[in-house]
């Protein structure tokens, strides 16, 4: 019988916002970056719908990797690789960021040693290589030590942490095409099958592509559940999202887009305010959201909101026209927009500064909590 080589990895597992990855410090992975993706793969135990033999969770949200180490640029503390394993696919995917898994990386940067705690409140500046740009984590380090217990909760994970501010600074523009990459707040898609669909494809933090609920027959009202039952309606919003992803110059064939551009741009349906349940059964009112909002992540619904997710919405909420700007309460706050997603409420805000038709984004921001769960080390069988 022929034994198979076995890599000792040294890992951290942490929850960051609503989702919960392997944080990894890069000098613990292999110099050549081609090897990474094997290797991350049967960490997580990927491709497997269950993910039995690593340490994934079986859902999207519970199948990321954060690579860490010190940064060599004057603005910026610590780079962070983000990748995204998908659970049913031989598929490691670089392209984007994950806002919720960023909250996490400031909080292992100081469990690291990777910089100095500095006060009550440690910035930590972020560099994010997937998408070229910076962000601020403010992380609680009362007593020299990084605090996770606090009273500061968020829609989708039970009980109360310290909260953790992110700042993504100059967020538009990912791909280097600014913030509306098409040029135009509103373009029309033919989908295949269904017709002419009105959407706006906006890039702050990550590109998204936002569409109206009732243009794809839809309320914004869904439960994960329900949605990832209909394949009818995942087929239609990843026709959709493929299409955007051509737009985009990502990839030359729409039907190849869970394969080839996974994770961007994000798909996600908008709506206005309206009273909903959750997911865990709570009633939301109306009157405490400015919209109704869903988002796709790896081809089935999230469960809540991606952060980055939000920073983009907050972006979009803001450009004259869009699809999100149409939808959203005219008496929002945008310094605090709440949108109102399958898990509960999510308040982000947005500075900027208006410049005709394309508003300058100066940055986004929102609250999120993570907390560290695990340090060991993986024991993978290559």
């Amino acid at each position: 019988m022929q034994t198979k080589e076995t890599y000792r990895l040294p890992v951290t597992i942490m929850r960051g916002g609503t989702s919960k990855g392997v944080y990894i410090l890069e000098s613990e992975l292999p110099q050549d970056h081609a090897a990474w993706e094997p290797l991350l793969l049967r960490l997580m135990g990927s491709p497997d719908k269950k993910q039995i033999d690593g340490l994934g969770g079986s859902q999207s949200v519970t199948s990321k990797v954060a690579i860490v180490k010190r940064s060599e640029r004057p603005d910026a503390d610590v780079d962070y690789t983000f990748a995204q394993v998908s659970v049913d696919k031989p598929l490691v995917s670089y392209k984007g960021n994950c806002g919720n898994i960023s909250s996490g990386v400031g909080p292992f940067a100081l469990e690291k040693g990777l910089l100095e705690i500095r006060g009550d409140v440690t910035p930590v500046r972020i560099y994010n290589t997937n998408t070229g740009k910076i962000i601020i984590a403010d992380v609680h380090t009362p007593g020299g030590q990084v605090a996770y217990d606090g009273d500061f909760s968020i829609a989708g994970v039970p009980g109360t942490a310290a909260p953790i501010r992110l700042k993504f600074v100059n967020p538009a523009g990912t791909l280097g095409k600014g913030l509306l990459p098409t040029g135009n707040a509103v373009d029309t898609l033919d989908v295949p099958g269904y017709g002419p669909v009105q959407v706006s494809i906006v890039d702050a933090a990550n590109p998204l592509v936002f569409v109206k609920a009732a243009d794809l027959g839809l309320t914004g009202r869904e439960l994960p559940d329900g949605l990832n039952a209909d394949p009818e309606k995942l087929d239609l919003l990843e026709k959709v999202r493929g299409l955007a992803a051509v737009k985009l110059g990502l990839i030359s064939d729409y039907t190849r887009s869970a394969w080839e551009t996974p994770g961007i741009p994000k798909m996600t349906f908008v709506s206005e305010a309206a009273a909903y349940t959750t997911s865990d059964g709570q009633e939301i009112r109306r009157e405490d959201i400015d919209l109704l909002s869903r988002m796709m992540s790896m081809q089935k619904t999230h469960p809540s909101y991606a952060m980055t997710g939000a920073m983009c919405t907050a972006a979009a909420a803001v450009v004259p026209g869009s699809i999100v700007n149409q939808v959203l309460s005219p008496s929002a706050d945008t310094q605090f927009i709440r949108i109102g997603h399958p898990g509960g409420i999510l308040e982000c805000g947005v500075d900027y500064q208006e410049d005709g038709s394309v508003p300058k984004i100066e940055d986004t921001f929102g609250f999120r909590t993570a907390n560290l769960l695990l340090e060991g080390t993986a024991q993978i069988r290559l």
